[in-house]
């Protein structure tokens, strides 16, 4: 009944949903007054994760601590469901090759860190007007499905602050974001496949992050 097959759709939509967030900047005060831009890394990686990496001892001592850098931003699939509202009738073929697409909403959770509230209020209106309440972006999902379009919905959005120890120690400031990708699942296509025309490719690792790009065919 089944047949091998890796149309890495899910790996694609993934890399195209954090290559969104992978161009972020904030403005920091130097001591001499100046302002010195930085580029906010992004990482693959659990919300509780990461935050481990503020109190966890390293494998140094336990009295020496893993401390991220900040500002920093990781993001994480947290939910996938069938979306029944965009099915199509899974027997047609598409030009003889595939089966129909299957619709499924993809959840996001997306975490910016910082040390101060207005470093993460200068990486949330980066994000936020971006999205009305979708931003779509075009992926090559297979040779037969190219340049899908995929709305990603901002669902929704709060910010808190957690501290190591008591409230006079450290702390971290982390804005949430939830976001939805209305996008497919594939099925094998049958033939020689013509090479996709560009496609999303991207390193992953949690502890130390992804690197983004992208690279035509």
């Amino acid at each position: 009944m089944f047949t091998y097959y890796n149309n890495q759709a899910i790996r694609k939509l993934v890399i195209g949903v954090g290559s969104l967030f992978n161009n972020i900047h904030i403005l920091q005060k130097k001591e001499d007054g100046t302002n010195r831009d930085t580029l906010v890394p992004i990482t693959y990686a659990p919300k509780e994760k990461f935050y481990k990496r503020l109190i966890l001892p390293s494998s140094i001592s336990d009295q020496t601590r893993v401390e991220i850098n900040t500002p920093a931003i990781a993001f994480e699939i947290t939910n996938m469901q069938y979306d029944p509202a965009r099915k199509l009738n899974k027997l047609n073929k598409t030009n003889n090759t595939t089966y129909m697409e299957v619709p499924y909403n993809f959840t996001f959770g997306v975490y910016a860190y910082t040390r101060t509230i207005e470093e993460n209020l200068q990486i949330m209106e980066q994000i936020l007007p971006q999205f009305t309440p979708e931003f779509i972006i075009s992926l090559n999902f297979t040779s037969v499905n190219t340049k899908v379009d995929v709305p990603i919905v901002l669902a929704q959005t709060n910010i808190s602050q957690e501290y190591e120890g008591d409230f006079s120690t450290r702390r971290a400031i982390i804005s949430s974001y939830q976001f939805i990708a209305k996008s497919y699942v594939y099925n094998y296509v049958s033939g020689i496949s013509a090479p996709a025309i560009q496609t999303y490719s991207g390193l992953f690792d949690a502890d130390n992050g992804i690197t983004f790009g992208i690279t035509g065919g």
